[in-house]
C-alpha cells in the first residue's frame, strides 16, 4: 500500500527521495519501494523520516497493511509490524474455529474415559 502520507510531507518539503535515501543510507530504489509499500517501513526507519522532514512521527505513519505467513510448522500468522518487535495475531475467526475443535476433543476425551471404566 502506497505511503501516501509521507510521499505528500516529503513533497511538500521540497526533499527528493535521493536526499532522504542518502539520509537513510540506501540507494534511491530501495527508498522508493518503501514509499510505494512493495518493502515494510521499521520503526527506526519511521522515526528517522520524521526527523529529516522536521514532522512528529504521526503525521507520516501509516500501518503496513497485514500480510499472511505460513510459517514452517504450518501455522498460519498475520504479520503486523516491520520494527525489531514482530508482533503477530491469529484472525479471530481461526481463534474461534481452533476453540469448536479443543471443545469436540475435550467431549471425547471425557466420553473415551468413561467407555475405559
Amino acid at each position: 500500500m502506497e505511503k501516501v502520507k509521507l510521499i505528500n510531507k516529503r513533497k511538500e518539503s521540497n526533499i527528493s527521495q535521493a536526499t532522504i535515501a542518502e539520509k537513510l543510507c540506501m540507494d534511491v530504489s530501495n527508498y522508493n519501494r518503501r514509499e510505494k509499500g512493495q518493502v515494510n517501513i521499521s520503526s527506526q526507519e519511521w522515526e528517522k523520516l520524521a526527523n529529516i522532514l522536521d514532522i512528529p512521527v504521526e503525521e507520516i505513519y501509516e500501518p503496513e497493511e497485514n500480510r499472511v505467513f505460513i510459517c514452517k510448522d504450518n501455522s498460519t500468522v498475520h504479520y503486523l509490524n516491520s520494527g525489531t518487535n514482530n508482533t503477530y495475531s491469529v484472525p479471530e475467526h481461526l481463534l474461534e474455529t481452533q476453540r469448536k475443535y479443543i471443545t469436540i476433543l475435550e467431549n471425547k476425551i471425557v466420553e473415551l474415559e468413561q467407555k475405559n471404566k
